[in-house]
């Protein structure tokens, strides 16, 4: 049997918390080989609480990268993945593809580079799994927000205001460059965690926001507190890259930020994307 595809029962995770309430690092598993149900189990949970975790020294190749995001759930394949990537359910993140997308900023409305994947989708990924590929020297740190903790840190006041309130995720200038059609969709700006059930603060910042039923100047205001909560640094975690990291998060209690002050460096990572429970295929 290939040594590609030993199990790895003797796996003993050890867990390293970055941050209070979100990040940790794994090690103490080969990622390289399949994970028992046990050590999938102990992964999950840790997600669970720390939102991301990050693993380091981790050698994959790219049917072992979409192998272990696999073991979490059906994998789902972006839109904008090329079509010699689609078979390995990777989605190429580069340097080069944020300079092609650049487009104006809207006035109307909050923008920043915050966001959580596939937002866009009635039913949102639930997971990603990134893994380093060209890295610069330096540079290039991601960020991820706790979004829980984000909406705890805010006033019963604010709190009052945001209930029931959705906002758009607006993805179609990008969608449509590859012939994928879909329509705006709204979430609730305060979305309940399925299985944590904690009130997460949701916007995605890069997505030309905008809340229902509001006028733009209320919506801004709404918006600008939302973003200082993504931005207090109590909220965060960052990771600074090196050659075979991973990260894990889960979409559903996280938003994220690449950093891009490495200049014209081609910084590339493969993504894999996991679909969230119930799927609805074709929404």
């Amino acid at each position: 049997m290939s040594t590609a595809y030993k199990l790895n029962p003797e796996a003993e995770l050890s867990i390293r918390p970055l941050q209070p309430t979100i990040g940790a690092e794994i090690s103490g598993v080969d990622l390289r080989h399949p994970i028992s149900d046990a050590v999938r189990d102990e992964i999950k949970s840790t997600l669970l609480k720390y939102k991301v975790v990050f693993f380091r020294d981790q050698e994959l190749n790219t049917d072992q990268h979409a192998a272990f995001a696999a073991r979490f759930g059906k994998l789902y394949v972006h839109p904008n993945t090329k079509r010699d990537e689609k078979i390995a359910n990777i989605h190429k993140i580069s340097a080069e593809d944020f300079a092609k997308y650049e487009r104006v900023k809207d006035p109307t409305t909050v923008e920043a580079g915050y966001h959580t994947d596939t937002s866009w989708r009635l039913v949102p990924t639930w997971g990603a799994v990134l893994r380093a590929l060209h890295l610069p020297e330096v540079g290039g740190d991601t960020i991820w927000v706790d979004a829980g903790a984000a909406y705890d840190g805010l006033s019963d006041q604010v709190k009052a205001r945001l209930t029931d309130l959705h906002v758009t995720h607006d993805f179609r200038s990008a969608l449509q460059r590859v012939g994928y059609d879909y329509p705006i969709v709204a979430h609730p700006i305060v979305k309940t965690h399925r299985e944590t059930g904690k009130k997460i603060l949701w916007v995605n910042f890069t997505q030309r926001p905008h809340i229902i039923g509001l006028d733009l100047a209320e919506a801004r205001e709404i918006l600008g507190i939302v973003l200082a909560q993504y931005q207090k640094p109590e909220y965060q975690v960052r990771f600074a890259w090196r050659p075979n990291s991973i990260a894990f998060w889960d979409n559903r209690a996280a938003v994220h930020i690449a950093i891009r002050n490495y200049g014209d460096f081609p910084r590339l990572l493969d993504r894999v994307l996991i679909a969230d429970e119930p799927q609805y295929a074709d929404l």
